[in-house]
């Protein structure tokens, strides 16, 4: 056995069979631990809810689910689109990154991962899935998968994000491509079902981002990110949110209205709906830190409870 072990420069060095147990427990330790730097660099914790707002597509484009090996692949594809987006997201604002303390830890400018081996990474996981979209799900699903990377590396990352504090609004675009690489891989083409759920996720982004921009402003003032609160203020970026979460009522029915979705799903819409507009209410009137942290919560709660309650209710039709 020849474990994998970081060495002090550039590459793998590799431990014999014959060393020392607590010299090969050293040797997987470090590799172990490399290969979570590189978990890290993709934002796992994002992921998931990347994967779920593509789910309800294929129930709601196919008028049932699509095999469950077609459905894993498009899913790994997706997953690997959006690893790849972060992880050259990560290498570009590595420098901003160091100057956040909320990002400082990142691998990159944490000094766990060097930045060419991160730049490479994301091209192979780029090549990676789309490659592995054109072949389960045809080319218009790794065309949409391919657009997503590169619109979120140098349209948002290089080009909106560091000029205007309305990247949340332009770069929401590229957070939301996961229903339609999911509808057009079910049908060759993008859809009701998918442009339902891109604007259910592109909606739901700028409340959602603001929210974190309120009680971390002073982090992304010290990185030099324009974001809302610095730019029109605490109280005027209170009142956007509450103006994008009142436009999502009519979009988070849509489904019900087109009649792709039915009571299961309503009440929980109207239900969500009416918590997030509370929320952001109450955070008008209190204007706390404590206020936007709460109605961040609220609003990821928001959109997991109206995935969840689209895929139930598709499952209960098989």
């Amino acid at each position: 056995m020849l474990p994998l072990v970081r060495s002090a420069g550039p590459g793998w060095g590799f431990i014999p069979a014959s060393a020392s147990p607590a010299l090969q427990a050293v040797a997987m330790e470090t590799t172990l631990a490399a290969l979570r730097s590189y978990a890290d660099l993709t934002k796992p914790r994002l992921l998931p809810l990347v994967l779920l707002t593509g789910v309800p597509v294929f129930g709601l484009a196919a008028g049932g689910w699509p095999s469950l090996g077609f459905a894993l692949l498009t899913l790994l594809g997706i997953a690997l689109a959006a690893a790849s987006a972060n992880t050259l997201n990560s290498y570009l604002e590595r420098d901003v990154d160091a100057l956040m303390l909320r990002t400082q830890g990142r691998p990159v400018p944490a000094g766990r991962i060097a930045p060419p081996a991160a730049l490479r990474f994301g091209v192979v996981l780029a090549v990676v899935s789309t490659a592995l979209l054109w072949r389960v799900a045809g080319a218009p699903a790794a065309g949409l998968g391919l657009a997503g990377i590169l619109y979120y590396v140098f349209v948002y990352t290089l080009w909106i994000k560091p000029r205007s504090a309305w990247s949340a609004v332009i770069g929401g675009a590229a957070g939301a491509v996961a229903p339609l690489i999911a509808d057009a891989a079910v049908n060759g083409s993008v859809g009701a079902p998918g442009l339902m759920l891109f604007a259910l996720v592109f909606f739901w982004q700028p409340p959602h981002v603001w929210a974190i921009a309120l009680y971390r402003k002073r982090d992304y003032a010290n990185a030099g990110i324009p974001m809302m609160p610095s730019v029109i203020g605490d109280e005027r970026t209170r009142w956007w949110m509450l103006l994008c979460i009142v436009a999502l009522v009519p979009v988070s029915l849509a489904p019900v209205v087109l009649g792709l979705l039915g009571p299961v799903y309503l009440v929980v819409a109207l239900l969500a709906n009416a918590w997030f507009i509370v929320s952001a209410l109450r955070l008008i009137r209190a204007g706390t830190d404590a206020a936007a942290r709460s109605t961040f919560r609220v609003s990821l709660a928001y959109l997991f409870s109206l995935l969840l309650a689209m895929n139930a209710e598709i499952l209960t039709r098989l």
